[in-house]
């Protein structure tokens, strides 16, 4: 199937780069007062107002306190390590940036090295295909994403099948809800392979265009895709789901303490920003580090991580993280 009218948007905007710069802490200042009673600086001693604080937010705590893992729970007792991308653009990750064979060649040496750096969890090769794509121009409905063909899922399915891979089908929702773009792949998810996650990034709820600024998604939208998740490892006897949520910046997921657990669906919040080394093990401090939900993920970016002479973190240094991410990301 073609798609003649579709500009394939990187799944990084421009935004990324600067993901741990965007949300800087400031000095704080004492505010003061001159005794200035006659109009005019005196040198009597300065009189100062009361400084409001404000209570000290308790410490994070790993690991997260949850539903026990459910039997055939992939988390926390094995670490996931996906690409993504899609197959019909270059550009947005290394599942599609090269020829099939060439692609899933690199997955398994990618895998053997993970195993190699930590031989006591089970790694979990999986492909993250981008499902819904945000998109630069509004199309026929106005909603700035455009929805893959089901062949195309099928394919990638196939390239899984012979690594004994999961899949995960990722949404970029533009200007549309997760209300109305879940449902329609709920015969994927049904699959006992097949895993979901979602992008706040293009989640357009606040206006603007994909790509021109973040977007971002609320407690509130998590929920649904959990409760729609659990709904249908009920109703099909499933294993539980892994749910990822991309992150790279703090306003990309609102009211985090709201989002609600659930032993049948595993919600991993993924840090999705790119940069240099300290800059993403920054980036992961601030925004999954101090919000626990539940488990973790990271990411690294063959290109984007290292254009600026920076080298590609190895496995053995994303696991000095804390906590130690169960899902990874290569792009």
């Amino acid at each position: 199937m073609r798609f003649p009218s579709i500009l394939l948007i990187p799944a990084v905007a421009v935004f990324s780069g600067a993901a741990a710069a965007q949300d800087t802490t400031r000095a704080a200042r004492p505010d003061s007062t001159a005794d200035t009673a006659t109009g005019a600086a005196t040198t009597s001693a300065t009189v100062k107002k009361p400084v409001a604080t404000r209570p000290p937010k308790p410490a994070p705590v790993w690991p997260v306190r949850g539903p026990i893992p459910l039997p055939g729970s992939i988390l926390p007792h094995s670490r996931i390590v996906a690409f993504y991308g899609n197959p019909l653009s270059k550009r947005m990750g290394i599942l599609g940036a090269l020829p099939p064979e060439r692609m899933l060649a690199k997955l398994d040496t990618v895998v053997a090295e993970w195993r190699a750096a930590d031989s006591l969890t089970v790694v979990q090769p999986a492909l993250h295909l981008i499902a819904v794509v945000a998109q630069a121009a509004p199309g026929r409905d106005g909603k700035y994403r455009a929805r893959m063909a089901d062949t195309l899922i099928d394919r990638v399915l196939s390239w899984a099948e012979t690594r004994n891979a999961i899949v995960f089908l990722d949404l970029q929702v533009g200007k549309s809800t997760l209300r109305d773009e879940l449902p329609r792949l709920a015969k994927y998810l049904s699959l006992p392979n097949v895993h979901l996650g979602i992008d706040p990034e293009f989640s357009m709820k606040r206006g603007g265009r994909p790509g021109e600024r973040v977007g971002t998604y609320d407690a509130t939208d998590i929920n649904y895709a959990t409760s729609f998740l659990a709904d249908l490892v009920t109703q099909h006897n499933l294993p539980p789901k892994v749910f990822v949520v991309h992150r790279f910046t703090r306003p990309m997921v609102t009211n985090t303490s709201k989002i609600t657990l659930d032993p049948r669906v595993q919600i991993v919040m993924h840090m999705d920003g790119w940069g240099w080394p300290s800059l993403k093990k920054e980036s992961y401090r601030r925004y999954i580090y101090q919000e626990p939900v539940q488990f973790t993920g990271f990411k690294l970016f063959y290109r984007n991580d290292t254009k600026a002479g920076h080298p590609l973190m190895t496995p053995s240094e994303v696991l000095e993280l804390e906590p130690k991410p169960v899902y990874i990301q290569y792009q």
